[in-house]
C-alpha cells in the first residue's frame, strides 16, 4: 500500500469559489495558506478533500479537477472521514496541522453547488489549523502523527 500523498495544493482569492492548483512549493503560515481567502486567525485555515471523493462525483458524469470543491489540499490514499477532531497530520517534512472540523454547512449561493449540482465538501471535507508552518506541494507524503489527540 502506498503512503497517502498530496495530489494538489489549491488557492482562491475569494470564499465560495473554486480554487486553482498551484505549482511548486506553497508557503503555509501560522494563519494558513499565504494568499488564500480562508487564511486567518480561526479554526478553518486549511481545507482537505480526498481525490477519492472527487472521483465519486465524476462517476455521475461530471468533469472535475482538484480545487473544484474549494479545498486547499487534495489528498489521495487517506480516509479523511476516519480522522477525528484533534488528529495531527504532517505533510512533507515541515507542515503540521490539527483537524478542527469535519464537514460543514454549505452556504447559500455556493458556486460549486451551482456549477456541479452538488457539493461533496460539506459531507467529506475536513478542516484544520496550522501547528507548524512551512511549505507543501503536490507529491508530499501525509503522515498521521496522532489520532484524535492521542499519541
Amino acid at each position: 500500500m502506498n503512503d497517502p500523498v498530496v495530489v494538489s495544493v489549491n488557492i482562491s482569492e475569494q470564499k465560495g469559489t473554486r480554487k486553482h492548483p498551484l505549482q511548486g512549493p506553497v508557503t503555509i503560515t501560522m494563519l494558513g495558506m499565504q494568499g488564500d481567502a480562508h487564511a486567518g486567525d480561526w479554526h478553518r485555515q486549511l481545507s482537505l478533500l480526498a481525490q477519492e471523493s472527487i472521483d465519486k462525483m465524476q462517476g455521475h458524469g461530471l468533469v472535475l479537477q482538484p480545487g473544484d470543491f474549494a479545498e486547499n489540499v487534495t489528498t489521495q490514499g487517506l480516509d479523511l472521514l476516519t480522522l477525528p477532531i484533534g488528529t495531527r497530520l504532517q505533510i512533507g517534512t515541515a507542515v503540521t496541522m490539527e483537524v478542527t472540523q469535519i464537514g460543514k454547512e454549505c452556504h447559500l449561493g455556493c458556486e460549486i453547488r451551482k456549477l456541479v449540482g452538488d457539493c461533496v465538501m460539506p459531507r467529506e471535507g475536513i478542516f484544520a489549523r496550522v501547528i507548524t508552518p512551512g511549505t507543501l506541494e503536490a507529491g508530499d507524503i501525509i503522515t498521521v502523527i496522532s489520532k484524535g489527540g492521542t499519541l
